[in-house]
């Protein structure tokens, strides 16, 4: 359902790849040269949640794919990758002293850890995680849960347009493959107004938060902000060297100035060779980095 991240650098490409927001869907067909392309949704097509149903409009959901993707003729089905919105998972790092080895034990084990912090039902939901070696022999697993019924309701005009998502996974973690994997870093992606935050030690995950703001001014982001790089220092015994951008618009210059100043840390957007990162797109174009990166 959900993938690792670690996947987009072993399976082979598929034929297109899109990235889901309240705005619209971005595409992109996969070739020698990646053809990108962005269909937008009418408003209050999707309203993205990890608690209720997020596709409001199916028809008008199911006549974008449509224009993107176009029916598939043939019977055998193209493979996609499906980047959906942070805001419709839950990304937890949770730290155990001991991690089985059998799959089920693991899986039993993180959904019983996350039974009373996850607003939905651990049992029935899609789930995907890897583990990561943590601070003192201790195991760092990334766990990314949805409900299954709201994954099953994206992927499901896709799967009428002929495709298959076998990879599917949220933006911000297809984003990493945009920022450089440069001692502890943190990067700060908006969407509408929901900020997901993701620090980083090199590759290592050591927290993700996602929450939806009271509004996506840079004083209520960096309440989120100035919090968190304190939690990096007590926990993690260092500041952290890099703060990355994302999804800030026509405000990116002002918040680097002013994050700059108040964390008392350098700043930078993401970039990508094929465009700007945004809140709509910037997964997708992490996603086609990997692969130019990896094949």
């Amino acid at each position: 359902m959900i993938e690792k991240l670690k996947s987009l650098l072993q399976d082979p490409p598929p034929a297109m790849a899109f990235e889901v927001s309240e705005a619209g869907i971005a595409a992109a067909r996969i070739g020698s040269r990646a053809e990108m392309e962005f269909v937008p949704l009418r408003p209050g097509t999707l309203a993205v949640s990890p608690l209720k149903e997020n596709v409001l409009d199916a028809d008008d959901f199911m006549s974008a794919v449509r224009s993107l993707a176009g029916t598939q003729s043939s019977r055998r089905r193209k493979d996609a990758a499906l980047i959906l919105p942070d805001f419709s998972a839950r990304i937890s790092v949770l730290d155990f002293d001991t991690f089985p080895k059998d799959p089920k034990e693991q899986a039993s084990l993180i959904r019983f850890r996350l039974k009373r912090s996850v607003p939905f039902d651990v049992e029935t939901a899609a789930m995907s995680y890897w583990a990561q070696a943590g601070a003192k022999g201790k195991v760092d697993v990334v766990v990314v849960m949805a409900p299954l019924e709201i994954v099953s309701r994206y992927e499901a005009p896709f799967r009428t347009a002929g495709m298959n998502p076998g990879l599917v996974t949220t933006s911000s973690l297809a984003a990493l493959e945009l920022a450089p994997e440069a001692g502890l870093s943190v990067l700060a992606k908006l969407s509408g107004r929901v900020l997901t935050v993701i620090v980083r030690d090199k590759i290592q995950l050591k927290l993700v938060r996602c929450l939806e703001l009271p509004s996506p001014s840079l004083e209520d982001i960096a309440a989120v902000l100035v919090p968190t790089f304190v939690y990096i220092e007590d926990n993690l015994g260092r500041r952290a060297e890099k703060l990355f951008l994302c999804g800030f618009g026509a405000e990116e210059q002002e918040a680097e100035r002013q994050f700059a100043e108040v964390l008392g840390v350098e700043v930078e957007p993401l970039r990508s060779p094929l465009g700007t990162p945004g809140e709509n797109n910037a997964g997708l174009l992490g996603y086609l980095r990997s692969i130019a990166k990896n094949n």
